[in-house]
Parts: C-alpha cells; structure tokens; sequence
C-alpha cells in the first residue's frame, strides 16, 4: 500500500483506504458508500478521479482558495481606520452600530470583534466564577 499524500487530512486518508480496497475489489461501491456516508454515484465519481490523479485526486479542490464571500482586505483596513479614529474606546457592538448607522458598513458584530481583538482595539473580560458558598467555609471549621 502506497503512502497518503502529504497535507491530507485524516477524513482523507480514511477515504483513500476505502477507495483503495474498491479499486482493488475487495470492497464493493454500495458498501464504500454506506462507510464513507456518501452516494454510489459519488463513490464512482472518487474512484475515478482516484485512477486518473492518484491520491491528489482525493484531496478538497477548495483547499487553500480563499472564500467566494470574504471581506476585501482594504474594506478591512478602513473599518479599522475608522475604528481607531472615531471608536476606539468602544465595545465590538456599539462599534459595529455606529459603523453601519453613521458610516454605511455592514460587517457582522463578530467579524468586527475579531477584527478589533487582533489589531489590539479590544480585550475581552474574562469572566470570573462565582465563589459559590464561600460563606459557608468558616462554619465547616467551628463544628
């Protein structure tokens, strides 16, 4: 048995295994399909990308593009610009309001978050547990 291509995932490499066992006819494609939980008619289509590419024909086509709906690099840049100038003391939410009211940008809340987060404009709290029962310790002591 051949070795996986480097980079594939381990969902991958599982189903190069059973393509490989359907291609050696040890297992039939009805039942490569109900293992991997896809079609007979995609198994056939894997198992011929398989015989055309090898194991390259098995790794995701999308991986490494960038997203059809991603946000253009400079759109990013001047909503930063803005917060930074205009927003800089305020939370994600307001922030975001503010942008879309006053300024016509329509990001969502949470990709703003992490815009601000990761150009340094925003920390989260971290959020401190409840000291449950903590009157109680001194009675537990005097018994």
């Amino acid at each position: 048995m051949a070795k996986p291509e480097e980079g594939m995932t381990l969902r991958e490499v599982d189903r190069l295994e059973v393509i490989r066992e359907v291609v050696g006819k040890r297992l039939v494609q009805r039942e490569a399909g109900e293992r991997l939980r896809l079609s007979v008619r995609q198994v056939k289509r894997l198992v011929r990308r398989y015989r055309e590419l090898g194991a390259k024909g098995l790794i995701s086509g999308h991986r490494g593009r960038k997203a059809s709906n991603a946000i253009a690099p400079e759109v990013r840049a001047e909503i930063l610009a803005v917060v930074r100038e205009r927003y800089e003391d305020f939370s994600p939410t307001l922030a975001w309001e503010k942008l879309w009211e006053v300024h016509g940008y329509r990001v969502s809340v949470e990709t703003l978050r992490k815009w601000m987060a990761a150009a340094g404009l925003w920390r989260s709290k971290k959020r401190r547990g409840m000291r449950h029962r903590l009157h109680r310790r001194g009675q537990c002591l005097r018994a």
